[in-house]
């Protein structure tokens, strides 16, 4: 079942779902390698990783090219410990993958998925504006490095570039408004996300060029192009709706491909 046009016209629909709702949709994408593409687990969590980031990468040039942030004194604190402990979680979370059995880890990523999935339908029903904790430079600095260590380790862990766990940080911790979260929730990921395909591949994930000809590269081409679009579609449809309703598909699909 590994194709490049196969993965490209998968890659397409998982990104626009993801567009549709701000994110890079890494998460729909995982289930897929594993069983549609029939990847072990511990193949297709750095894969996957390997997609985001080609996704998320062509995301920073075209969103830094239209973002007008100027972000204060406090919040670029806030967004430089994130990435130091993005990176430091990152490092960690590829080491754990070749030390853990492959029934661990899918029992790992089965949890993972479903608390993301139950993330996004709260993100569905509740709003997640917020004025942000009370905290001062070090209590900034000591969190975001705190917030960005355990969102590095699920980055690792399951091949996502994490803005489904950025975001949400950055506005009820820190109380950044959603459209600057969008933007700051990239600069993160793009340094965690290299951090842990170098440690991936350090463990001997790319070994097969296979995987980048028929499944990175077109697979990436598909996510970007559908991302894309669903940016361009995401005003004109219920993105609270939509947000319930792919949370609880996440939810059901994990359980039926890694509940073993």
């Amino acid at each position: 079942m590994r194709n490049g046009a196969l993965a490209l016209a998968l890659g397409a629909p998982v990104g626009l779902l993801g567009g549709l709702i701000g994110l890079g949709g890494a998460e729909f994408r995982l289930p897929i390698l594993v069983s549609i593409f029939r990847y072990a687990a511990s193949r297709a969590v750095p894969l996957n990783l390997a997609v985001s980031l080609v996704t998320v990468s062509a995301a920073v040039v075209t969103r830094l090219s239209l973002s007008t942030m100027q972000p204060s004194e406090h919040f670029t604190l806030v967004i430089g410990s994130m990435i130091l402990g993005g990176m430091i979680g990152a490092y960690t979370g590829a080491a754990w993958i070749g030390r853990i059995s492959e029934h661990l880890l899918e029992r790992v990523i089965l949890i993972f998925l479903v608390a993301i999935g139950g993330l996004l339908m709260i993100e569905g029903f509740f709003s997640l504006e917020s004025a942000g904790l009370p905290l001062n430079a070090i209590g900034r600095i000591a969190t975001g490095i705190g917030c960005g260590i355990g969102i590095g380790v699920v980055s690792s862990l399951l091949g996502v570039a994490g803005g489904e766990l950025i975001i949400p940080t950055l506005m009820l911790i820190f109380g950044v408004e959603i459209k600057t979260a969008g933007t700051a929730s990239l600069l993160i990921s793009l340094p965690t996300m290299v951090v842990g395909i170098a440690r991936h591949h350090a463990n001997g994930a790319f070994a097969e060029r296979q995987d980048l000809t028929l499944t990175i590269a077109p697979m990436g081409i598909g996510s970007f192009i559908g991302a894309v679009a669903g940016g361009a579609l995401m005003l004109y449809v219920p993105r609270q709706a939509l947000k319930i309703l792919l949370g609880a598909i996440l939810i059901g699909s994990a359980i039926k491909i890694f509940r073993k």
